[in-house]
């Protein structure tokens, strides 16, 4: 018996796309402030909605990541190119 179907919560969620995640977040606050769902059920969604959001902090914060490395890799190839065109 492999039990390799039976994964943390933690690993759905770090698959999950930015979009994807933001989008069931929305639709989470919705049905919170609708005022139709009930306590127990409130409590679960709040504990669901709050990884939604660390899950999408932290890949906005990854993207930021790669957005600087790309401006530095970028901005020393801009530069580069620009004295070898002042100098010929």
């Amino acid at each position: 018996m492999g039990g390799t179907h039976l994964r943390p919560v933690e690993n759905k969620e770090s698959k999950l796309p930015f979009e994807a995640a933001l989008t069931k977040l929305e639709a989470i606050v919705e049905s919170m402030e609708s005022g139709e769902v009930p306590l127990a059920e409130l409590l679960a969604k709040f504990e669901e909605g709050n990884k939604l959001l660390k899950h999408c902090e932290s890949r906005l914060k990854d993207a930021e990541l790669k957005i600087e490395q790309l401006k530095k890799e970028r901005g020393a190839v801009v530069f580069t190119k620009f004295e070898t065109e002042r100098e010929g």
